[in-house]
């Protein structure tokens, strides 16, 4: 095992429930109401897919834009408040690192929702950040993973990608990587390669590293 990927949103903080929140508020100032439901077509994916959608189902005559400004500067106030570390993150991070295997942390958020987010929880602790506005093409194509074995000059096929979400998990995979999915908003099914908890707590080390062929 050369390297481990870690996912921002839902698997390393429990930051769902913060875009919940300000997509709602969002929608709010578009004039229409948002839902759970709505949130799930969205996880995992691109802040332009989210812009798409949330246009789409309210209708509004709004520039993208602006859209875009809102739901950035509010989740950076609101993520400034804090976040929650999803259980067993902060633990399974600093085994790692203890043991000298290289982390990256990999999301689909845009950089000033990262930095936010890194601001609580300590950038140093990753090795290599990759954000959407590092790559063309976001979850759930291969590119970030890609990118990120590619800065760290280790092979995907010898890196462990830890997702929450269906789109991450096609990422990881089709980049070759070994994956444990811990789903929190929607299902994800076992697989070759593939191992499927409810929380980071039940996996350590010697986990992944038998997880690599």
């Amino acid at each position: 095992m050369e390297a481990v990927f870690f996912d921002m949103d839902g698997l390393l903080v429990d930051s769902e429930k913060v875009w919940l929140e300000i997509e709602t508020r969002v929608m709010a100032r578009l004039g229409a109401e948002w839902t759970p439901q709505h949130q799930a077509h969205l996880v995992g994916g691109s802040m332009e897919r989210t812009l798409d959608y949330m246009l789409g189902v309210s209708g509004a005559d709004v520039p993208a834009s602006t859209v875009q400004e809102w739901m950035v500067s509010g989740m950076v106030e609101r993520l400034a408040e804090g976040v929650g570390v999803m259980p067993g993150a902060a633990e399974l991070l600093e085994a790692l690192r203890d043991e000298g295997v290289p982390v990256g942390l990999v999301t689909s958020s845009m950089r000033e929702i990262a930095e936010a987010v890194l601001k609580g929880f300590g950038r140093d602790r990753f090795d290599v950040v990759v954000t959407a506005a590092d790559v063309e093409r976001t979850k759930p194509d291969p590119e970030p993973y890609l990118k990120a074995a590619r800065l760290l000059g280790v092979e995907p096929v010898r890196c462990v990608v830890l997702e929450d979400s269906p789109n991450g998990v096609a990422a990881a995979t089709a980049a070759g990587c070994a994956v444990v999915a811990v789903p929190n908003l929607l299902p994800v099914e076992p697989a070759p390669g593939r191992l499927v908890v409810s929380s980071l707590a039940e996996v350590g080390v010697a986990d992944l590293r038998a997880l690599i062929p």
